[in-house]
C-alpha cells in the first residue's frame, strides 16, 4: 500500500505543550518546513522565542474560550504535545483533551488533530512480541492508563466522523534536549557531574525496550499533520527491543568515559515501562512514508551535547 498523499503548501499549526521537550522539536520542525507556528503552553521558556507564544491553560480553559482562541489563530492542525505527571495525571492528560475536542466539536471547520499518545498504553506483552495497533490496551499503571482513556476518546471521535484526528503511540525517546525525569536524561546530567575516580552506581533495569529519536518521532507528527482523513492510530518506534544495559553503555561512550564509570548495583528498578518492547512499525511506513533514520550512537551523542552541566538532576529515580 503506498503511502496517501500528504496535504501541501504552508499550514498554520497550533503545538500545545509548546515547551515541552517534544513540543520544542515540533515547533522547531514546523516552521523548518515553512509552516507557521503558534506555541501554547501555560508558561513561556525560551526555547520557543521563534514563534507566536499564546499562554494558556488548556485544561483549565472553558471550551467555548477555547474554540474562540482556536478560531480566531485560524488554525490548520493542532497537535497536542501536552502530559503531566503526579497530581496533574488526570488534568494534564484527560481533561485537557475534553476540552479540547469539546472546542474543537464547536468550530465550524474544525483543525486537523495530532494526538501524541504513548506505546506504554498497550501495557506489558509477552517477550518477542512486537506490538501493532490491533493489540487490545492492558496498561497497569496510572501514567499509562490515563494516557490510553486520552487517546480512545480521541479515536472514538475521529472514528466516529466528528473530527479528522490521529493517535500517535510513540515509544521512549532519546536523542536532543531530553526530559531530565526520565532515565537518561537525568542519568546524562550524572555523567557530565561525574567524578572519573568514584563513578556512578546505578542500577538498571534487565530488560529490552523500544526507543526511538525525538526527531524521528517529530518527523512522524509533521508528516501525520498533512494526512487527511486516514487510519486514525499508528505506532512510532525504532522496531527493535533494544537492551537497557546496551543503550546504558552508549551514552557513557558518547560522554567520552570509560565504560567502568557505570557500576551496576543489584536491586529492584521501579519503572513505568514494560520488560519488554518492540513496535510493529509498519503502518507508519505504509501511511506516512515514514521510517527512523537516526542510529543509537547519533541520539546518544546528540542527547550528551545538548545535555548542560549546570542543569539539576532530578530527585525522582527512573529506570
Amino acid at each position: 500500500m503506498a503511502p496517501s498523499t500528504p496535504v501541501t503548501g504552508p499550514v498554520r499549526v497550533a503545538v500545545l505543550g509548546a515547551t515541552g521537550c517534544m513540543g520544542r522539536h515540533l515547533c522547531a520542525a514546523f516552521s523548518a518546513e515553512g509552516s507557521e507556528v503558534v506555541a501554547v503552553a501555560r508558561r513561556y521558556a525560551p526555547q520557543v522565542a521563534a514563534h507566536r507564544f499564546l499562554p494558556l491553560d488548556v485544561a483549565g480553559t472553558t471550551s467555548g474560550e477555547l474554540a474562540r482562541v482556536l478560531a480566531h489563530e485560524d488554525v490548520d492542525v493542532v497537535v497536542n504535545a501536552t502530559l503531566g505527571w503526579g497530581d496533574e495525571l488526570h488534568y494534564a492528560n484527560v481533561q485537557l483533551v475534553e476540552r479540547l475536542l469539546d472546542a474543537l466539536a464547536l468550530l465550524k471547520t474544525p483543525p486537523r488533530l495530532v494526538h501524541l499518545g504513548t506505546i506504554h498504553e498497550y501495557g506489558p506483552v509477552p517477550l518477542g512480541t512486537s506490538v501493532h495497533e490491533g493489540t487490545e490496551p492492558a496498561p497497569e499503571n496510572p501514567y499509562a492508563k490515563a494516557k490510553l482513556t486520552a487517546s480512545r476518546m480521541v479515536l472514538d471521535a475521529a472514528r466516529d466522523g466528528a473530527l479528522d484526528g490521529v493517535v500517535l503511540r510513540v515509544a521512549n525517546t532519546l536523542g536532543p534536549h531530553p526530559a531530565l525525569e526520565s532515565f537518561f536524561g537525568s542519568l546524562a546530567v550524572r555523567l557530565r557531574g561525574a567524578d572519573a575516580a568514584t563513578g556512578i552506581e546505578l542500577t538498571i533495569a534487565d530488560a529490552r525496550r523500544d526507543y526511538v529519536d525525538v526527531r524521528d518521532a517529530v518527523d512522524a507528527v509533521v508528516r501525520a499533520a498533512r494526512i487527511r482523513h486516514a487510519d486514525p492510530l499508528v505506532n512510532i518506534g525504532c522496531g527493535r527491543a533494544q537492551d537497557v544495559r546496551t543503550l546504558v553503555d552508549e551514552l557513557v561512550a558518547a560522554a567520552g568515559l570509560p565504560a567502568e564509570t557505570i557500576r551496576e548495583r543489584r536491586g529492584e528498578v521501579r519503572s513505568r515501562g514494560a520488560d519488554w518492547i518492540q513496535v510493529d512499525i509498519s503502518r507508519a511506513a505504509r501511511l506516512l512514508g515514514w521510517r527512523p533514520r537516526y542510529t543509537l550512537g547519533e541520539s546518544m551523542r546528540a542527547m550528551w551535547d545538548t545535555v548542560g552541566a549546570d542543569q539539576p538532576l532530578p530527585d525522582r529515580h527512573l529506570g
